[in-house]
């Protein structure tokens, strides 16, 4: 079961279907307001956007269009708050067919402009909501040990974290959050 393609509603935040119109707003607000190493691996040749990762985000969202049935195993949306697109999350099957009702995987960015009022809680809530609906029973996602800012969010969110800083690696390491949807 996939989570149905629709506008999804939580007070001010919506999740919104990536069409071809909205990737583009999202591409404008990933440009303006967002680190590419936030929302892209790295790419090309040069630091920073170039059209190598500009090629990526638009691939990648596309093949998301499909859902979590489709070839990419994934769904996006973008985020948008009172009206104004602000990031993207995304809903993903982990590499490996899990069991029914196992984890989903999601991920985030907003933009800089976004953050820290709140938009990221709730559109985490309405992802859950969907996971939840696709037969997870957890919600699971990863971030580094020097982002604090995703820990608090996810915290927050109800996970539970594990995994964190080893002496010397700059903040890099892997911390893995748990959220239990039943």
């Amino acid at each position: 079961m996939s989570p149905s393609d629709h506008t999804l509603l939580a007070g001010r935040v919506q999740l919104l279907d990536v069409t071809e119109g909205i990737l583009e707003e999202l591409l404008d607000v990933a440009l303006a307001d967002a680190a590419p190493d936030d929302v892209t691996p790295p790419l090309g040749e040069t630091d920073g956007w170039n059209p190598e990762r500009i090629g990526w985000f638009r691939d990648y969202h596309r093949a998301a269009a499909a859902g979590l049935d489709g070839p990419a195993a994934q769904k996006t949306w973008t985020i948008s708050c009172d009206g104004q697109v602000a990031g993207s999350i995304r809903l993903k099957r982990p590499g490996t067919a899990p069991p029914e009702g196992g984890p989903l995987e999601t991920g985030l960015w907003l933009g800089r402009s976004f953050r820290g009022r709140g938009i990221g809680r709730e559109a985490l809530t309405l992802v859950g909501e969907m996971a939840a609906r696709a037969g997870a029973s957890i919600l699971q996602a990863e971030t580094t040990a020097g982002n604090l800012a995703a820990q608090a969010l996810l915290r927050s969110a109800g996970a539970k974290l594990a995994g964190g800083g080893v002496a010397g690696d700059g903040g890099a390491s892997t911390v893995t959050a748990r959220i239990n949807l039943r």
